[in-house]
């Protein structure tokens, strides 16, 4: 009996393992509109501009009536503002919707996927390691921010069937999913691993046979694209330009402020207040508040330097203003209603930084310019020797011992007559008559000395 059992024991584990990878029905609904297929491409960083773009795809494949909605996704994370922003798109959409990972959804992009309501991956791709970071070290974020990316997911997963412990375990490394996820590291699952646990519906190499798999025969497919506005708008919006133009407007504003009239680094300012304020007015992360902020801000400032003398209650209130303006700008807020603090930490970080960076760029240039030829026109010199040929005044040293006769008394001062030439002199004390012969001698700077000459 037991060799029949372990003769059987090769053929029972195929079998079971094939139960566990049976791949679920790609079924539509029966009320599914008969429009095209979208395809919309979800890559690089998820961020706000992203965010709008998937917002808009969604809505017009509503207003199509489209069968089937399917997100290419190859993303290694973003803004966890900007993809709570998609979940909720995805998850509000009227038409069915596919997560088609290829090859990464990591970070963000696994929150995104997850709110989907099918999961397909490609042979090789992977999904998960969606700890919160901060800064630009990479860190992981405290506690609280973990625990609302894992409430995140957890109800994402939730929504659409999915098991919300091992979703919660691409979060927190110190979760431990029995025979998954090992305590003290996150949990990231390639296609195959994925398709076993039944975090992805299905494994394969490509859209069509996605479609194929839905049954649809010949749909007409609609290659969803941003468009050219939308594309410099993520551009303008990314965090590292973001930093730029920051950078840009404040040390514009900085070195325009030391040095009189309106110039090129006020020029330089007015462009970064353009397009740094501009495109995040058109995602709808800045309102006419937050841009009245910043000016009053700036408006302090000109007050305390023009008006007041010092650095006093102005200059600091606009500076504060300046900042607030900058802040709350990079973040999804409606009126005074803000997101999560952890939302908004990102913003603060990225201000902190530009300004750190902007400090020691001034102080570096501050240095480097009093020391450089290219300078020398706006810069004073520290010294100015007479050795080097710098005086006050013209000074006629050929002036020493010549003999002329004085044009009027000399009380102690008046003038002289050398060569035909008026001159301008001084005794050392005595009074000397008009129409005397005196002689030069001593010059220093305009001073010429005379004394009475006695031939």
């Amino acid at each position: 009996m037991k060799k029949s059992l372990l003769v059987l024991l090769p053929l029972l584990v195929p079998s079971a393992l094939a139960q566990v990878r049976a791949p679920k029905p790609l079924e539509l609904n029966p009320d599914t509109g008969e429009g095209p297929v979208f395809v919309v491409p979800v890559n690089g960083m998820i961020d706000n501009g992203l965010a709008r773009y998937i917002d808009r795809a969604v809505e017009d494949a509503t207003s199509r009536r489209a069968t089937l909605a399917v997100f290419e996704i190859d993303t290694f994370g973003g803004l966890v503002d900007a993809a709570d922003k998609i979940r909720k798109t995805l998850l509000n959409a009227e038409m069915p919707t596919v997560a088609f990972i290829d090859k990464n959804a990591a970070s963000a992009g696994a929150l995104i996927s997850y709110a989907a309501d099918r999961i397909v991956m490609v042979p090789g791709a992977s999904i998960g390691a969606a700890t919160v970071v901060e800064g630009v070290g990479g860190e992981a974020a405290p506690d609280k921010y973990q625990s609302y990316m894992r409430g995140l997911m957890r109800a994402t997963a939730e929504a659409n069937d999915r098991d919300p412990q091992i979703a919660e375990s691409m979060v927190d490394p110190s979760l431990e999913v029995e025979g998954i996820s090992e305590e003290g590291k996150v949990l990231t699952l390639s296609a195959e691993e994925a398709f076993e646990l039944g975090v992805a519906d299905r494994i394969l190499d490509s859209v069509d046979e996605l479609i194929s798999a839905y049954g649809l025969e010949a749909p007409m497919l609609v290659a969803h694209r941003e468009t050219r506005a939308e594309r410099l708008l993520r551009f303008l919006g990314s965090p590292v330009v973001q930093s730029i133009l920051m950078l840009m407007m404040l040390g514009g504003l900085y070195f325009e402020l030391q040095t009189p009239g309106v110039g090129f680094p006020g020029a330089v300012a007015l462009l970064g207040i353009a397009l740094f304020f501009a495109p995040h007015y058109l995602l709808g992360l800045v309102e006419i508040w937050e841009i009245l902020l910043f000016a009053i801000g700036v408006g302090l400032i000109l007050v305390e330097l023009l008006l007041l003398p010092g650095f006093g209650i102005a200059g600091i209130s606009g500076l504060v203003l300046m900042l607030v303006a900058l802040v709350v700008s990079l973040v999804g807020n409606v009126g005074l209603s803000f997101p999560p603090i952890m939302d908004v930490m990102p913003s603060i970080y990225t201000v902190a930084i530009t300004l750190v960076v902007l400090v020691i760029g001034a102080a570096f240039m501050g240095r480097t310019l009093t020391h450089t030829a290219a300078s020398n026109p706006f810069v004073l010199h520290p010294e100015l020797k007479s050795s080097e040929g710098y005086t006050t005044a013209v000074t006629h040293s050929e002036y020493i011992g010549r003999v002329g006769r004085t044009l009027t008394a000399l009380r102690p001062s008046g003038a002289m007559l050398i060569d035909q030439e008026r001159v301008d002199v001084i005794t050392a004390g005595e009074y000397i008559d008009q129409d005397e012969q005196v002689r030069v001698v001593s010059v220093r700077g305009n001073r010429v000395e005379v004394r009475i000459h006695e031939s």
